[in-house]
């Protein structure tokens, strides 16, 4: 039988993002939520504690040619290229409605030379309505670009820029296609960031065995989904255990459970992201089925959960 809302066990969802408080440790992830407004009439984006906006460039983007999503069955590719309105557009038509929900609004920045990053930062860090920012130098589906993320001296250089230009949340978004991803988050981590993101999208590829060509047109693409949890689950590990900063978990996210585990593996919060495709609602169920989780074991703070794994050595 069903509780009723009094019966419920009351569970404290905030959660501390370095200076930021989430109400709760959900967050959109970017690049699946749009710029917050496109979904208004599927899901009320203030369930979630925060939005992580789709990518921002100085300059408008096109992208890549399509096609470029691919449903696979334990996730999807995407080729998507960054494709964005801009930072002068978003200022101009997205940020008035950002401004009054009640939720976080990090913006995701990106570019192609550290002069990018920096002036698209200045340009949106004099404005309200912007909580921090989630720098991405991660994508594995552009050109000539977005390398800042490929080593530990690059990667440092750039959060060491961005730190001089705001006092908002600096969270650093890391890839997994890398040698070691705990020696570059804990190069941003010296160079001033407040938070580190991670995992962004596994470097992937499908094929047409009739046509004998990629499903993508530009041939690889990123892979989401369920099928790269286990990789995102050690990597958020990992980086916990190398790092003081608080760690963001996202990679194959789809119910409760997972949530809870990114958030023993060390997640302060965590991103949804295919599966906002899948159900735009889900933030809402999951939220209910943390409720059941914390009450079986005994918790009124959601926050408990962080870094609880039991050590196996």
């Amino acid at each position: 039988m069903m509780k009723s809302a009094e019966e419920r066990w009351e569970v404290d969802f905030s959660v501390g993002l370095a200076s930021l408080n989430l109400k709760n440790p959900l967050l959109a992830a970017s690049g699946t939520f749009g710029y917050g407004d496109e979904t208004k009439d599927l899901v009320n984006s203030e369930q979630f504690g925060g939005i992580c906006t789709k990518s921002l460039t100085l300059k408008p983007r096109d992208g890549n040619p399509p096609p470029r999503i691919a449903e696979l069955e334990y996730g999807m590719l995407n080729a998507i290229g960054l494709a964005n309105i801009g930072v002068q557009k978003f200022i101009d038509e997205k940020l008035s409605y950002l401004k009054e929900i009640n939720t976080a609004v990090i913006v995701n920045v990106a570019g192609f030379s550290i002069s990018d990053y920096v002036e698209a930062v200045k340009k949106l860090d004099s404005l309200e309505g912007i909580d921090g920012y989630e720098i991405n130098v991660s994508c594995p589906n552009v050109d000539g670009g977005l390398e800042f993320g490929s080593s530990a001296e690059s990667a440092a250089e750039l959060t060491g820029k961005l730190r001089k230009e705001t006092d908002r949340l600096l969270m650093i978004k890391l890839s997994p296609n890398v040698t070691s991803i705990e020696e570059i988050a804990i190069a941003v981590e010296s160079a001033g960031a407040d938070a580190i993101s991670l995992i962004n999208t596994l470097v992937g590829m499908s094929l047409d065995i009739i046509s004998e060509r990629p499903l993508l047109e530009r041939g690889y693409g990123g892979y989401s989904g369920p099928g790269i949890k286990p990789v995102a689950l050690a990597m958020v590990n990992k980086v916990f255990n190398s790092v003081k900063i608080p760690v963001v978990g996202m990679g194959g996210i789809t119910n409760s459970e997972d949530v809870v585990q990114f958030m023993l593996a060390g997640a302060t919060a965590v991103q949804l992201g295919t599966q906002n495709y899948i159900d735009p609602t889900s933030v809402i169920s999951i939220l209910d089925g943390l409720i059941d989780i914390c009450e079986a074991k005994g918790l009124r703070n959601i926050s408990e959960l962080t870094g609880r794994l039991k050590k196996w050595e």
